[in-house]
């Protein structure tokens, strides 16, 4: 089938979508070089920053959560790519007003490389950085072989607790060992109902048909092993959320955070069905959901399914996540 997308030679898609994206997002970011993202905020920043990174085709992740009590600096890579190491570090650099840099990187094989890399160039050059990975895809690793778990949507949220903690003055070792705290807190899985595909060449990343979804499949089509007939959004609540709260794991009377992810093709009607079940399976087992979000936040092309994150959340968490911020996908 010929691929149908609004776009000029696929080549340019990652420069191109950066540009147009540094105007809809004027108030918020300037673009720097051809794919460094940077907050307006940064210039009079007085506290420990923020630097992540992520491939192009996610959007509004990474990029679009840059902005004031969010990431200071996303560094954008090609399409599903991690980008160069080189550039990270030059990131970094910049994003560095003397009270040290939290970079923080989802766990796939390309990011860690690059996160392994610019850590190395960063000892090199006597820079105050703390590395933190979010793996928390309770799919294909088990919370004992964690190293092993891919980084999927539950980073968003996280951006914007160490961002709080930053902006209350707080240090390096402490917003680090926050953000830590918080990955080790929280757990997703995926649903999928449609395959994505690669927009620059339109090939498919799996084939689903007409009538099956797959549980825990990863964002390029990684296989999940829950192939299984179509089923309600109350009924796959149940299957993934009993999955999260087995893993945390979530006990009655826990304070829950819940997301829902849209993966780029689940229209919102559904999002907010699928949030309203899960919020009403984890009421019944005695949780008090205490923040939540839904929409489309780290999406992949026109995959249909979504990604379901919880994290167990105390008042200090809490606290931070009722600061303001602002960014072109965020805003509280």
């Amino acid at each position: 089938m010929k691929m149908k997308k609004f776009i000029n030679d696929p080549a340019d898609l990652t420069k191109e979508l950066l540009q147009g994206y540094a105007l809809a997002a004027a108030d918020c970011i300037d673009l720097v070089a051809e794919n460094m993202v940077v907050s307006k905020t940064l210039a009079d920043a007085d506290r420990v920053t923020i630097v992540a990174f992520g491939g192009t085709g996610h959007e509004p992740a990474v990029s679009g959560f840059v902005g004031d009590g969010m990431l200071d600096i996303a560094v954008a890579g090609d399409i599903f790519a991690a980008p160069n190491p080189q550039i990270v570090f030059e990131a970094v650099k910049l994003a560095d007003k003397g009270h040290g840099v939290l970079l923080l990187v989802l766990n796939h094989a390309g990011d860690m490389l690059t996160g392994s890399m610019t850590m190395k160039l960063c000892q090199k050059a006597g820079l105050n950085v703390k590395k933190v990975v979010t793996q928390e895809d309770i799919s294909n690793a088990t919370r004992e072989n964690g190293d092993d778990r891919r980084g999927l949507g539950g980073a968003v949220p996280l951006y914007h607790i160490a961002a709080a903690a930053a902006k209350a003055g707080k240090s390096l070792e402490e917003v680090s060992g926050l953000a830590q705290k918080y990955a080790d807190s929280m757990a997703t899985i995926a649903v999928a109902a449609r395959c994505a595909t690669h927009p620059a060449n339109g090939a498919p990343f799996g084939d689903l048909g007409d009538e099956d979804m797959e549980i825990g499949m990863g964002q390029h089509g990684e296989g999940g092993g829950g192939r299984q007939p179509m089923k309600t959004a109350k009924e796959t609540i149940e299957i993934m959320a009993n999955a999260l709260v087995k893993d945390i794991p979530l006990v009655k009377g826990d304070k829950v955070f819940v997301m829902i992810n849209g993966s780029g093709a689940t229209t919102l009607m559904e999002q907010f069905i699928l949030l309203n079940d899960c919020v009403a399976y984890l009421e019944g087992l005695g949780m008090e959901v205490v923040a939540n979000m839904a929409g489309n936040i780290l999406t992949v092309q026109e995959q249909a399914g979504f990604q379901l994150n919880m994290a167990k959340w105390d008042d200090e968490i809490l606290a931070y996540w009722n600061t303001p911020a602002k960014t072109f996908a965020f805003n509280k």
